[in-house]
């Protein structure tokens, strides 16, 4: 379960557009907005806390107390909201953070997890499992937000299929996915690639030009026949 609250200190930002946001990321820092209860901030935060934040245990479901220098001086409950990252360095290029009250629930997505693959008994009859739902979206207080929802599929056999009905919610979650709409794996034989057959047409095409062996020798059939006597009787009258 998460649980985790880490504390961040952030700038203000007073200038905003691409081009600063450029400028911020060259100096190590991540553009951000901390949407509030009545108001939206813009902020940059050291790209390096941040990381160190997100990566750890609970990773994007970490509760981020961020201190915004200048401000109040009071801590922002705050949630990942949104962010984008440059997808071949990795880097964050900016974030949404949005304020919660950690005494009401929220709206999260949890991804889930697969356990008992390699027990199930379709699987040891050579069958594979499919995860078709990746993630499912939850409802719970900040701090019970789950990492992520373990899913036993150690009894399914062939031609079996899992929906979010079979999945048992962590206490204090509730799931918000249609349960019997929603699957989340199915277990069926591998496909196999099978060569088309042959049609007609195409066995005709592929023997057409082929040699044929009762075929005359070429020029054969343009030799009138007894040519030989014919021309030893001209050579006898010349």
């Amino acid at each position: 379960m998460a649980g985790e609250r880490i504390k961040i200190t952030a700038q203000p930002r007073e200038r905003v557009g691409s081009r600063d946001s450029r400028r911020l990321r060259k100096d190590g820092l991540v553009p951000a907005v901390l949407y509030g209860r009545s108001d939206a901030k813009a902020i940059v935060l050291a790209e390096r806390d941040l990381r160190r934040a997100l990566t750890g245990g609970q990773g994007l479901h970490t509760i981020l107390d961020v201190v915004v220098d200048g401000g109040d001086g009071n801590a922002h409950p705050s949630i990942v909201k949104d962010y984008q990252q440059d997808p071949t360095k990795g880097r964050l290029l900016h974030l949404d953070l949005q304020e919660v009250r950690l005494d009401q629930p929220i709206h999260a997505s949890v991804t889930l997890t697969l356990l008992g693959t390699e027990d199930a008994p379709g699987v040891r009859e050579g069958g594979v499992i499919s995860l078709v739902t990746r993630e499912i979206n939850v409802e719970a207080l900040p701090m019970e937000v789950p990492e992520h929802i373990d899913v036993d599929v150690s009894a399914m056999v062939m031609g079996d299929t899992l929906r979010l009905s079979s999945v048992r919610a962590p206490e204090g979650v509730t799931l918000l996915d249609d349960p019997e709409e929603t699957v989340i794996a199915t277990l069926t034989m591998p496909t196999r690639e099978v060569e088309p057959e042959e049609t007609p047409e195409e066995a005709a095409e592929g023997e057409e030009g082929a040699p044929d062996d009762e075929q005359a020798p070429e020029g054969a059939a343009d030799e009138p026949a007894g040519g030989d006597a014919d021309a030893e009787a001209g050579n006898v009258e010349g």
